[in-house]
């Protein structure tokens, strides 16, 4: 039995250990399905593509994974797009690109189980794993679409307002089955290759975060679907690429963040949606750090957060997207 073409791209960036434990979980499954993997390493300044490179030596991988060294750090789209942009330039490229964190180890079957699920969906454009945790708790990783109401929602985080904005909610509670989706978490997302001929690359304006989203939009925009796909799993360990998600270290959010989302709201919903975005969550979340000190409740948000949201806001940063 042929299967279809199916290219992976994992973008490294000083996470040399992870990248090797995420390529060990994908030997079986790349040799059986024929895929072929591209490791771009954004300029890490460290021995991270020489330890990958020698890795994939040593165990034996080299007829399905390689390393693309770039010229610089330009981002988590640009990590992505460089081996996106050589793929599609191909006399015969493949029918589906997975763009796959480091941080992530992919258990049995779970690539098998997204290209069957996009072969028996032609309208599926994009479609997710289940992200979990190494011990399988799931972890939310299909999303709908930020409204201004959901900023009030995220910032304000009373139970009352959840159940009267529950349409809205960015993170639903977990599906046990596959479901279409709005947007997916870019940790695990396989994407037809014709998406990419259509609506072209992931934006490069957007350092990190946000660039799934922006890109699952014009996907939907042009019509494709966007499904979650539970019987692909995938563990994630959360934050441990980038540093940021990770509760547990309460780092202040990087300037990247903030500047990510206002120009995701402005780029494609305009200046006016983005302000009052803007205000909704800024609004939600001085009531909700009010709340927090009368009830003397731990404070868990990272340090700075309002101050750091209100200096990157279209406030007083304006509306260039």
């Amino acid at each position: 039995m042929s299967h279809p073409q199916l290219a992976i791209v994992i973008v490294n960036y000083r996470t040399a250990d992870l990248t090797i434990d995420c390529l060990r979980s994908l030997d079986h499954q790349a040799r059986a399905l024929g895929a072929k993997v591209f490791i771009t390493d954004n300029q890490s300044g460290d021995d991270s593509p020489k330890r990958i490179g020698d890795a994939i030596t040593a165990n034996g991988w080299s007829d399905w994974a390689m390393m693309m060294p770039l010229e610089r750090n330009g981002g988590f789209a640009y990590g992505n797009n460089a081996a996106v942009k050589s793929l599609l330039r191909q006399d015969h490229p493949p029918d589906y690109i997975l763009l796959l964190n480091p941080d992530t180890i992919a258990r049995e079957g779970a690539l098998a189980e997204l290209i069957q699920f996009m072969e028996t969906h032609p309208h599926a454009g994009i479609a997710g794993s289940r992200l979990e945790d190494p011990d399988g708790t799931a972890q939310r990783s299909a999303f709908r679409f930020h409204t201004i109401a959901s900023e009030f929602e995220g910032g304000i985080r009373l139970s009352v307002v959840s159940r009267l904005l529950n349409k809205k909610l960015v993170a639903p509670p977990v599906s046990e089955s596959a479901c279409p989706t709005q947007w997916l978490a870019g940790a695990s997302m396989i994407v037809r290759r014709k998406v990419f001929e259509q609506i072209g690359l992931m934006d490069e304006a957007y350092f990190m975060y946000f660039e799934e989203v922006d890109f699952c939009l014009r996907s939907a925009r042009a019509g494709w679907q966007c499904w979650y796909v539970p019987a692909s799993r995938v563990v994630h360990l959360v934050g441990q690429a980038s540093g940021v998600t990770d509760p547990r270290l309460r780092k202040r959010r990087p300037a990247y963040w903030f500047e990510s989302r206002r120009r995701y709201f402005v780029k494609n919903h305009g200046a006016m949606y983005a302000l009052l975005a803007d205000a909704a969550w800024t609004g939600g979340f001085a009531l909700w750090r009010v709340r927090r000190f009368l009830q003397r409740r731990q404070d868990t948000d990272p340090p700075k957060l309002l101050g750091d949201f209100l200096r990157h806001s279209v406030f007083v940063r304006g509306f260039a997207p």
